[in-house]
């Protein structure tokens, strides 16, 4: 797996996101759904940002 391919990198990211939304979905409601729905879209954006550092470091 190469950390420096950018598709690699928001292919984790999206993969991580999709698993935190579908327990969000499938387990919790309220107000514990939405806020594990804005981890999700965290977890999508922030990891392959943190991953490209990493690399370039």
């Amino acid at each position: 797996m190469d950390l420096r391919n950018p598709a690699v990198r928001w292919g984790i990211g999206l993969s991580s996101g999709a698993m935190v939304a579908a327990i969000g979905l499938l387990v919790l409601e309220g107000t514990t759904q939405l806020l594990v729905f804005g981890i999700a879209v965290f977890d999508t954006i922030s990891t392959p940002l943190i991953l490209k550092q990493a690399v370039e470091d």
